[in-house]
């Protein structure tokens, strides 16, 4: 057997239609008596097959077996091609295709010979000088054997130099079995490790003219191919430790910080329970951490100086509650209750109101670069509060909104939509418009468009209040006299509210009668509290229950109701702006 290291043989076969099935015998027993003295496998010795004549086919390649057995039946089911002699066409395909990696040739770094043995009968009809001088290039050592008529001239110029030792004729088939032997010894050599001073620090294997180092496992072969450095195994990132990699001879292990253990995956950490030790005192919760653990109280209950036992907490004055009248705390927790005679609504907060006080209302808002983003996002709260307050219904309180800048821009009209959660999802998804200030316009599209029974305000007979909210910052930049008239001798109950810049004389123009009742005004949006005082008026409507009803006596009780529950409303954003 042929001892000398391992090796990536490729046996380029001719079955052109010049050699005769007699003679096509004697060269598959050519390659077996080759391949038998070869010690395969794939750390060892791979081999692969193809054939030629007009066209190129693939028998098996260098992955395809891995024990002789095998390479044997393959090569015994050749059905020779029977065409042209095409041998440039299959240099070409070795060298682009049965030698690369991805067909089972091994990385030219680890230096496995790759070598091509091309047996012929003639002449080639292609050229193949220079598809050999490629392949050589390449890396790939080839022997040319040629068998009675083949042209010297041709082996000569795809054979690897010294052609003595590459370049083969054999004068007929009869003698190739006899040939194969002398190849053998040609093929296999000396061990060159066993001949020279190798130099290689763990081992030395050898090729058929040459020998080359490798590394014991854990190792890699340094740049001056002899010596061996110990490999980092974390080093190359891929490890997939959470935590931290520590390296070990060619491997590595996972490890993990402080107050983690290792998972069973090896790779990934979990946070070390302490609490679940059953030591920790804690009156209520134990929270782990990964350097111990620490008390923490239920909601309603604060944390005791011990650290460990808790007392109820008045959530009343320490959370934000919402109850519409009164907040009464308990032990961890606290209750919403109403007045007398009213019923505590489902969401635990609000309280029953007599009648609904059914209206069409449209706010009509400043979009103005002035306002700032901000102070736009506090305003569409207020609005979405006061919707809150609401009974929207088709039947009952519609709701419209409008914004306004340069231009004028309806956000929905009050036949939109026919629900509370409905308006104050529109309400949030409202753009800021920003550039000026045209409050004149915003109340002529108010007058003309938003209280038409098209965007479903209701007919005046039926006694529905109408009501106009406007919220400015600064002066108008157009003139508001003459649809502020209008939209009050049209029926409209207004309100005028100022922030910043606002004009007070202009505010005034747009509220109704009596002015002190409909306008309010404050210095900037953090400081809106005091604007609720003037916002507490009577709009009961003679009539306005629904649109068939007459008005209960209650409802007038009612809206007066929903003017102070605005004042709540506009405290509490007060409030949770000063906390931002």
């Amino acid at each position: 057997k042929c001892r000398t290291g391992p090796l990536d043989i490729v046996f380029v076969i001719d079955s052109s239609r010049s050699v005769r099935p007699f003679e096509f015998e004697t060269m598959r027993r050519f390659m077996m008596d080759i391949i038998g003295s070869l010690d395969v496998g794939p750390n060892a010795t791979r081999v692969g097959v193809i054939q030629y004549s007009s066209q190129v086919q693939n028998i098996f390649s260098l992955k395809t077996f891995f024990t002789r057995a095998d390479m044997e039946k393959a090569i015994n089911s050749i059905v020779p091609l029977a065409q042209g002699t095409m041998t440039g066409l299959a240099i070409q395909y070795a060298m682009n295709v049965a030698f690369t990696t991805q067909e089972g040739a091994r990385p030219l770094h680890k230096k496995i010979p790759r070598i091509a043995i091309i047996v012929t009968d003639g002449r080639p009809q292609d050229r193949v000088t220079e598809v050999a001088t490629q392949a050589r290039n390449a890396g790939i050592e080839i022997y040319a054997v040629g068998i009675q008529r083949a042209d010297m001239n041709s082996l000569r110029a795809m054979a690897s130099p010294p052609l003595e030792e590459h370049v083969f004729l054999v004068e007929s088939f009869e003698l190739i079995q006899q040939f194969g032997k002398q190849f053998q010894d040609k093929l296999c050599g000396v061990d060159m490790c066993m001949e020279q001073e190798h130099g290689c620090q763990h081992s030395c294997v050898s090729t058929p003219s040459s020998f080359y180092c490798e590394c014991n496992p854990g190792y890699r072969l340094n740049v001056d191919g002899k010596t061996c450095s110990l490999i980092d195994a974390c080093a190359d990132g891929r490890h997939g430790c959470q935590h931290q990699c520590v390296s070990a001879r060619g491997s590595y292990s996972c490890r993990c910080r402080t107050g983690y253990y290792l998972n069973q995956d090896k790779r990934t950490c979990s946070v070390i329970d302490y609490c679940s030790f059953g030591n920790h005192s804690c009156q209520h919760e134990c929270v782990s951490i990964p350097h111990g653990h620490y008390c923490r109280c239920r909601s309603g209950f604060t944390l005791q100086p011990d650290g460990r036992s808790c007392r109820a907490t008045d959530l009343c004055n320490g959370v934000d509650h919402g109850c519409e009248f009164k907040c009464v705390s308990t032990e961890g927790s606290y209750r919403c209750v109403c007045p007398e005679g009213q019923q505590l609504q489902a969401d635990g907060k609000t309280c029953s109101k007599c009648g609904a006080g059914h209206i069409d209302l449209v706010m009509v808002i400043d979009g103005s670069k002035s306002v700032r983003p901000q102070n736009f996002e506090l305003v569409k709260q207020f609005v979405n509060r006061i919707v809150d307050l609401l009974e929207v219904s088709p039947h009952g309180t519609r709701v419209g909104l409008v914004q306004y800048s340069s231009r004028v821009r309806t956000e929905f009209p009050l036949n939109k939509y026919h629900s509370a959660d409905e308006i104050k999802k529109a309400v949030m998804e409202v753009e800021y418009m920003e550039k000026g200030t045209m409050t004149g316009l915003a109340l002529k599209h108010m007058v003309e468009h938003s209280f038409s029974e098209l965007e479903g305000a209701r007919p005046l007979s039926h006694n529905i209040p109408r009501i106009g909210l406007v919220f400015t910052d600064g002066r108008s930049q157009d003139d508001i006299s003459e649809w502020a008239r209008r939209a009050k001798e049209s029926g409209i109950v207004m309100f005028a509210v100022g922030v910043g810049k606002a004009v007070e004389e202009e505010l005034r123009a747009i509220a109704s009668e009596p002015v002190e009742q409909h306008f309010s005004y404050s210095a900037d949006f953090t400081t809106m509290t005091h604007l609720v005082e003037n916002f507490k008026l009577n709009i009961c409507p003679e009539e306005g229950k629904g649109e068939m009803e007459i008005r209960s006596p209650c409802e007038c009780e009612a809206l007066v109701q929903f003017q102070t529950n605005t004042v709540g409303i506009l405290q509490s954003l007060t409030e949770k702006n000063i906390l931002w």
